[in-house]
């Protein structure tokens, strides 16, 4: 962190001394309608203001380990990402909603390539929950597709776009025309994104 507390101590400063920039925080502080919630993976590398250009405000982000979105609680205790999502459609009224996956994703890497996670029990429970094993790969595929993590991740991410879809808040507003739901994959070295397009099954250029 000491790269980075300069530039926090002088946050406030800034702010403080441009009027602008008091003006545009003073309004954040009246309340949030963001455009869309952003779910993506909790890698420090995918920074979705910084691809998409958002300010402030515009993203409601929920991050997971390997963007997963948790099956909807039926019974038992509700999670955190099951509140973040209910939040976001039902109080906040987001319009749309984003699972973006990305390239060199460790998550589903380690699922593909069946790493031993034995000495990491929270990250293998929440793997062997959310991924379950072998189902990133499509049945049938030699040995170098099955070690593409990319084509794995961006079948996961569809993956996450039906197990929204299991959400009744969801549903509902989706059903209504209230709702879009969109699958992106993020390339980290290149900055590219790919969208899913359900015509034709296959992730093009944004």
């Amino acid at each position: 962190m000491q790269s980075l507390i300069p530039h926090t101590r002088a946050f406030s400063a800034r702010i403080r001394d441009r009027a602008d920039e008091r003006t545009r925080f003073g309004r954040l502080a009246q309340g949030q309608s963001p455009e869309a919630l952003f779910i993506t993976c909790s890698d420090s590398r995918v920074v979705p203001a910084l691809f998409t250009g958002a300010e402030p405000g515009q993203l409601f982000e929920l991050r997971t380990a390997g963007n997963a979105v948790p099956p909807y609680p039926r019974s038992g205790a509700p999670s955190g990402e099951a509140a973040t999502i209910e939040y976001a459609v039902c109080v906040l009224g987001v319009p749309e909603v984003v699972v973006c996956g990305h390239s060199h994703c460790g998550a589903v890497g380690a699922r593909v390539r069946g790493d031993d996670l034995a000495e990491l029990p929270a990250v293998a429970g929440w793997l062997a929950a959310q991924l379950p094993p072998g189902a990133e790969l499509a049945a049938g595929e030699d040995e170098s597709a099955q070690a593409d993590v990319s084509a794995a991740v961006q079948r996961h991410v569809r993956t996450q776009l039906a197990r929204l879809r299991a959400y009744p808040c969801v549903a509902e507003r989706e059903e209504a025309g209230r709702l879009t739901l969109r699958g992106w994959f993020y390339a980290v070295d290149t900055g590219l994104v790919l969208e899913h397009r359900a015509d034709v099954d296959a992730f093009l250029p944004l």
